[in-house]
């Protein structure tokens, strides 16, 4: 059996994007281990998780490209769905997050809208596709 069990995020503060999160979305702190480089946060069924760019550079010895607000955001994003698309984004905004697009209907009837985190990741805030 194979599961997906979690999403990991390099970021520089592991303490500052959990709180973020749980500011912004209302999730749930796990944990985070000693050291502040690694931390979770209870989402449902997958984890949403943070490593610091300090343990993510031991890990991977070849390096890796670092996500930040300077640049384009990656070729992927995490989403979140709920009932009130403007509402989160202006919440995300008032806790730092950077608007990209503001919330848009798509033809399938789906409202979406994006942001970047204080890391720079790209975030889709969303109603749920019916």
């Amino acid at each position: 059996m194979v599961k997906f069990g979690y999403t990991i995020l390099y970021v520089e503060n592991v303490e500052e994007s959990i709180v973020f999160y749980e500011n912004v979305f209302g999730f749930s702190r796990k944990f985070i281990a000693p050291g502040n480089d690694y931390g979770e946060l209870i989402t449902g069924e997958t984890t949403l998780s943070f490593a610091s760019k300090k343990l993510a550079g031991e890990n991977l010895k070849d390096g890796f490209v670092e996500s930040n607000l300077d640049n384009k955001p990656f070729a992927i994003e995490i989403g979140f769905i709920t009932d009130d698309v403007p509402e989160l984004v202006q919440k995300a905004t008032s806790f730092g997050a950077v608007l990209i697009k503001e919330p848009t209907a798509k033809p399938w009837g789906q409202i979406v809208a994006y942001v970047r985190d204080l890391d720079g990741f790209l975030v889709e805030i969303c109603t749920e596709m019916k």
